[in-house]
């Protein structure tokens, strides 16, 4: 089966969505393997207004909440990147970033991805820089200069902004969201956090509904 998941690297609920995803993908338990697919939603793209500390105060709250449900580590306030002066929530380097390494590097695109949220929510680097997003994919072994230079192209905006654009085509709002793919149709999973015993019991039923009697 193929899955498709819409989300945002800077998008909480998606990073504490990676530890049932992961789960679900080392152990489908019986089912035919897992194909992953990411597309990028666009959660705040071409943000360009820097962020209010009382905002970030807020969303750091929220934080808590996934870190709650998930157990994900967060860099608690005020060591959050949201925290320093003049920080701009735009995720739409992050997104591109994400889409550079789907485009050169493809079997590396989801750890790319949990690393790039691991770097914001739980040490606190911006996200939004082309150096820390370049560090990142350095970090996973993957040629720096060449991630660079691919991460400033025309291409990979216009290939990021073509993910977002998908997103709002299939109708999807929220983050993150599971599609399947059974041959030319797909079939929503669900949308939100999901932890793993729901997560298997959603991806069950689109199966059941879709095989053949």
């Amino acid at each position: 089966m193929n899955l498709i998941y819409v989300g945002d690297p800077m998008c909480s609920w998606c990073y504490g969505f990676a530890k049932p995803l992961d789960e679900l993908l080392a152990d489908p338990q019986g089912a035919a393997p897992l194909q992953l697919a990411l597309v990028m939603g666009g959660l705040r793209p071409f943000t360009t207004e820097p962020m209010a500390l009382a905002r970030a105060d807020e969303l750091a709250g929220h934080w808590h909440h996934v870190e709650q449900a998930s157990g994900q580590p967060f860099t608690q306030a005020p060591h959050t990147a949201m925290h320093r002066p003049g920080f701009v929530y735009d995720t739409e380097p992050a997104s591109r970033a994400i889409v550079t390494v789907r485009s050169r590097w493809p079997q590396q695109v989801w750890r790319y991805f949990k690393a790039v949220q691991h770097a914001f929510y739980a040490e606190g680097r911006d996200v939004t820089e082309p150096g820390v997003l370049a560090d990142v994919a350095e970090q996973l072994g993957l040629p720096r200069a060449e991630f660079a230079r691919a991460f400033a192209s025309q291409a990979m905006r216009d290939a990021t902004l073509q993910d977002f654009q998908q997103s709002q085509a299939w109708g999807i709002r929220g983050f993150p969201t599971l599609v399947a793919e059974h041959g030319d149709h797909l079939h929503l999973v669900g949308s939100g956090y999901m932890p793993i015993g729901a997560l298997r019991e959603k991806l069950a039923a689109v199966g059941a509904a879709h095989d053949p009697a």
